[in-house]
Order: structure tokens, then sequence, then C-alpha cells
């Protein structure tokens, strides 16, 4: 089975998920001045924009893994619908972290709660992964083994860094979200496979297809 309809659901998935983030940012109420009760929302907005990022940041991923993995079987599909029952289930914790910042008390708590479901995510993350290449039967043929090892290392980077953030958060909240925005804005940036993906240089199966084309 190809990935196609695979990555057409997800990225549903996903365009949903970021949608309704906005959501939960609340219009003021009309009796009140509006000035300052949208300055009030800061924490939603904040709130608003590590989520965002962290969404993005997995959806780019998620289109470079596909990049790499070329078939699909039954448990590599049920990964990735376990991948994106959290990715659905985001704007909740958002939402947590937003009103508890919003309300100034139970930071540590919502911070530690949101971190502990992007460390989750990032475990299946890398279980989905690890498990498209344990054999190298659903990746592509022109994937190295030098780059199976590389990806590995970098997909541990998230689940690691976010369990960190975690437990800094029941100390110290502000900085477990600065660390989630800073880890994102590093998945964010191009990197692997990106380039590729974009431009075919130096990828044995695009030059191949252009060269049956021509």
């Amino acid at each position: 089975m190809n990935t196609a309809r695979l990555e057409a659901f997800s990225d549903g998935v996903f365009a949903i998920a970021i949608t309704l983030l906005v959501l939960e940012i609340k219009v003021p109420p009309p009796d009140t001045v509006l000035g300052a009760e949208l300055l009030q929302l800061w924490p939603s907005y904040l709130a608003y924009v590590v989520s965002f990022l962290v969404i993005g940041a997995i959806w780019i991923n998620h289109h470079a893994m596909f990049h790499h993995i070329v078939r699909v079987d039954g448990t590599l599909l049920l990964l990735n619908i376990l991948n994106l029952m959290l990715i659905a289930f985001l704007p909740f914790p958002t939402a947590v972290l937003a009103e508890a910042f919003h309300r100034g008390v139970d930071e540590s708590i919502a911070a530690a709660f949101y971190g502990g479901i992007l460390t989750v995510l990032g475990i299946f993350v890398n279980v989905m992964w690890r498990y498209a290449a344990r054999d190298g039967q659903l990746l592509s043929p022109h994937i190295t083994a030098t780059k199976i090892q590389k990806l590995d290392r970098q997909f541990l980077i998230g689940p690691i860094t976010y369990a960190i953030a975690t437990l800094i958060a029941l100390v110290f909240p502000w900085l477990a979200v600065l660390l989630f925005i800073v880890l994102n804005l590093f998945y964010l940036w191009p990197r692997w496979g990106h380039k590729t993906a974009q431009s075919g240089i130096d990828d044995p199966e695009m030059s191949r297809d252009r060269s049956e084309n021509d």
C-alpha cells in the first residue's frame, strides 16, 4: 500500500487541529474596555503561538518522514492514527496552559501537563519512524543506513527535550515554555530531506524519474 491516502488524511487532521487553536482565544465581552481586555489575553496569544509552532514543526517532519517511507502496512497505519489522536487533542492542553497563565495559578501543573502531552507525542513519532525503518521494507531503497541512523538520533531529540522541559515546568514553568518554543524552532529549520524533497537535488529516485521522462 502506498502512502498517498495516509498523508492526505494526516494533512487533514493537522489542518483541523491547527485551525482549532484560534477558537481558544475568546472575544472580550462587549461591556469591557476593549484595548485592556485584548492586552490581558496575552496568555492565549502565547499558547496559540507555541502550539502553532508545535503542530507546524510536527507536520513538516511528518512530511519529511514520508519522503523516505514509501509503503505502509496495517501497523504503521495504526501508529499514525495514534499520533494524529494526540495532534487533535493538542488544542485542549493549549487552552489549559493559557487559562493557567491568565489566572496566575497552577502554571506549573498546566505547563507540565502540556509538556507531558508533547513528550508522549514525541515518543509516538519515534515509534512510528523506528517501526518503518526496522528492516527497511517500508523505506525508499535509496536511503542509506547512515541516513537512517542520523534520523534516529534527530527524532530522539524531541521526546528527550520535552521530558526534560516537563520536569523543569514543575519548578520553572516559564523556562519550560521557552524550551517548547526553542525546540520547535529547531525542528522548523530546514534540514534533512526538505531541500531534497523540494528541489530533487542529489535525490537518485527523482533523478531517475527525470531521466525516464526525458
